[in-house]
């Protein structure tokens, strides 16, 4: 006699239901609007620490995570933040600077979305991150124009910030001032008793961004001493460093700002190599006060940079998405302090 089961034993690649929060409120023994205010993390209702525990063992249990539209219907917008990816090498620093932005986001309970379509550029780029309906925009660098800021604005950002040198009407705006990087430099070799001075362009594309101003900033601070400005194109490539340590002595530089530490590191070595002495012929100074440079010999000197803080930031876009009326804010950051070592 052969038995058939009541059920059908379902089959192990048969799909499973999407957990709902009606599961974990049965599982944790409380209703749903428990689960809603422990899962979102709502203030204004009072949940004991017990029962949070108790929801949050269930969804777990089980692997529901809230639905994010069906979040953001309630709230009336989404909680996406996007930062799009820079096309450009930003180096260590601005790594760093992004991660603590993303934590600090994250713990208010948005969720950071990085684009990384690199094609499209200035408002067309708007329309692009615009599709994805984000509650705010953080744009690095350049690029965002007034049409670009009202696309965005029209698809619901409720915050738009720049960050770069110059401000677009109508948006937040952290300006990063590059020519002081330079500047702070410039003023360091001049004390030093240094008057002929190189500075190093990166040739990589994007970077003159950040570089032009740095250039600029050297040529301000040695304006009217006599001391000379040298433009050094480099490529990031031992190779390059090496052509150019070759030709050094003929172009009788005795100093030379880097653009930033990596830069630096990668043209000191190849001046090493060519028997330069640095700093007796050549000063040596970068950007960014990167691990590294601490460790070479000698120690390279350094202009220290302080970014904006994640923190700080992130409550800056808190404040715009809870009220989109208030009038943009514009935050002067990237303080310097020149940290002198051996190489100058």
């Amino acid at each position: 006699m052969v038995h058939i089961p009541n059920e059908p034993v379902p089959s192990p690649s048969a799909p499973r239901s999407v957990p709902t929060s009606a599961d974990v409120a049965r599982l944790a023994g409380v209703s749903r609007a428990t689960v809603s205010y422990v899962l979102n993390n709502t203030s204004a209702v009072r949940i004991s620490e017990p029962t949070r525990r108790r929801v949050h063992e269930a969804a777990k249990e089980l692997g529901y995570v809230p639905h994010a539209a069906a979040r953001s219907l309630r709230a009336g917008h989404s909680r996406m933040v996007l930062i799009p990816t820079p096309n450009v090498p930003v180096g260590p620093l601005y790594n760093q600077f992004f991660n603590e932005l993303q934590w600090a986001l994250s713990r208010l309970e948005y969720t950071v979305v990085q684009y990384g379509d690199l094609s499209p550029h200035g408002d067309e780029a708007a329309r692009a991150w615009a599709e994805l309906r984000p509650v705010a925009v953080l744009v690095p660098g350049g690029g965002l124009g007034p049409q670009g800021l009202a696309v965005l604005k029209r698809s619901g950002a409720r915050a738009v910030v720049t960050l770069g040198a110059e401000r677009v009407e109508g948006a937040h705006a952290v300006l990063l001032d590059h020519e002081g990087v330079g500047h702070s430099a410039g003023r360091h070799l001049l004390a030093r008793g240094r008057r002929a001075v190189g500075v190093v362009v990166p040739e990589e594309p994007g970077l003159e961004m950040f570089s032009k101003p740095r250039l600029e900033g050297v040529r301000r601070a040695l304006q009217g001493t006599g001391a000379t400005v040298t433009e050094l194109p480099l490529a990031y490539e031992e190779e390059a460093a090496a052509r150019l340590a070759a030709r050094w002595r003929p172009l009788g530089l005795d100093a030379v700002f880097a653009y930033n530490d990596e830069y630096a590191m990668l043209l000191m070595r190849a001046l090493q190599d060519e028997g330069i002495a640095i700093p007796r012929e050549t000063a040596v100074i970068g950007a960014d006060d990167l691990m590294l440079g601490r460790l070479l010999r000698p120690r390279l000197s350094t202009v220290h940079i302080e970014l904006p803080s994640g923190r700080d930031l992130a409550e800056l876009v808190d404040r715009a998405v809870r009220d989109p009326g208030v009038a943009p804010e514009v935050h002067e950051v990237l303080g310097t302090r020149v940290v002198q070592r051996e190489s100058s």
